[in-house]
């Protein structure tokens, strides 16, 4: 009975759910996010089904980086300009018409790559002006000093949906089939839908608005507060090199099926993995009021990421890819809360939309552009090379930018 009284005293309602908009915008991404990731997953197994080689999931990549490079900026601007809580409902109605259309065509199985291919990248346009919006639509809805934990929050409901999604999905395709994981993610876009409509008028500070989102002023204001801001711009760098080195996603159907030799239900399990020690990490960092040294903590999170890949690129067997992709997740988390702490908490409210779109070329851009490269290293030299070299390149990526950008390693908040 103590341990209990003493575990319940330690645990506590972390502050950002007190903020009631928050709460709503928090459980409709718990749920969405699920949906999302189960969608993901299934894609990636859907190619291939479709085709053995790896060049083409690499093609999975190439089509969600394109349009975020075409249209992130523009998404900046919008959600600096417009109201942010009505683009996101707009973008979110689109990602919904995309997952019920992929789960028509392969219902009727009328599907092949260049659907999945064009699909994709319309979800990724969606995407561009969907990813402004909401997270600096995040700060609004919370204090200042809550900021941090609602980062957390976000990233637990995220990484908790990524737990579910893809562990669901590999049921759902060995026993339904690969129409139902896009299906239900239709219906999971119906939460944020919801919450949206919940949380009512959010309050923004709105940048001159001279009625367009081409505005070449905005988008160099937006561009030039970012390089001259260190901090904003290392992790920036930092996040992008990490993720292109290190990122090797869509090769899991190969390495699933043909290094791990194992079916639909544990590469549910492998593609729920990171998750699992992001949940892990954003939970511990959830129960903390201050996170100290942040600079030294994010640094060495990415390095344990890259360490981390290392590992899972030469795992043979299933249970020691499963400890080293919680290992990456894990990582992952820690240094995604900090580095969005840094940012948003750097950034003035009217530029928020645009420093996040710019951050959404890195972020984005580096795990796809990533996705590409990995798919055409394991097209020559296999996939445990492709994954091998991406964590070496990871650490090597650290090395460099802390040389170029000491202040990082320095960074203790704001």
């Amino acid at each position: 009975m103590l341990k209990g009284r003493t575990l319940r005293h330690r645990l506590h309602i972390p502050p950002s759910l007190y903020h009631r908009r928050f709460l709503y915008l928090w459980i409709g991404l718990l749920i969405s996010t699920a949906g999302t990731q189960m969608q993901l997953w299934a894609l990636f197994w859907h190619v291939r089904t479709l085709t053995p080689q790896p060049i083409a999931l690499g093609g999975i990549g190439l089509a969600r980086i394109l349009p975020v490079i075409i249209f992130s900026l523009l998404g900046g601007v919008a959600a600096d300009k417009f109201d942010r809580r009505k683009i996101y409902f707009l973008a979110e109605v689109v990602l919904t018409l995309v997952a019920a259309t992929l789960a028509w065509l392969t219902y009727r199985q009328w599907i092949s790559l260049w659907h999945i291919y064009l699909l994709t990248a319309i979800q990724a346009t969606a995407s561009a002006f969907d990813g402004p919006a909401r997270q600096s639509l995040v700060p609004n809805l919370v204090s200042k000093d809550d900021l941090p934990n609602a980062f957390s929050m976000t990233s637990i409901a995220a990484q908790t949906g990524a737990i579910l999604g893809p562990a669901i999905s590999g049921w759902i395709i060995a026993y339904l089939g690969l129409a139902y994981p896009y299906f239900f993610n239709a219906l999971s876009y119906l939460a944020v839908l919801l919450a949206l409509v919940m949380i009512g008028p959010v309050p923004q500070q709105i940048v001159n608005n001279h009625g367009s989102i081409f505005d070449g002023d905005a988008i160099r204001e937006g561009l030039k507060f970012i390089f001259s801001q260190p901090l904003i711009f290392g992790s920036m760098l930092l996040d992008f090199f990490a993720t292109f080195f290190s990122s090797a996603n869509t090769l899991m159907p190969i390495v699933a099926r043909d290094v791990l030799h194992v079916g639909e239900i544990e590469y549910g399990w492998l593609s729920s993995g990171q998750a699992v020690g992001a949940v892990l990490a954003a939970l511990f960092v959830s129960q903390r009021k201050v996170i100290r040294h942040q600079g030294p903590v994010f640094l060495i999170s990415v390095v344990v990421f890259g360490f981390a890949t290392i590992i899972f690129g030469t795992a043979r067997v299933l249970w020691l890819a499963m400890i080293a992709l919680i290992l990456i997740g894990a990582a992952d988390a820690i240094s995604t809360i900090i580095r969005n702490t840094i940012r948003q908490l750097l950034t003035p409210d009217y530029l928020r939309g645009r420093m996040t779109s710019v951050n959404q070329i890195f972020f984005i851009g580096g795990p796809q552009l990533g996705e590409v490269e990995a798919g055409l290293v394991a097209q020559f030299f296999g996939v445990p090379i492709a994954i091998i070299s991406g964590g070496v390149g990871c650490i090597v990526a650290v090395a460099w930018i802390v040389r170029r950008l000491p202040q990082l390693w320095h960074y203790d908040g704001v």
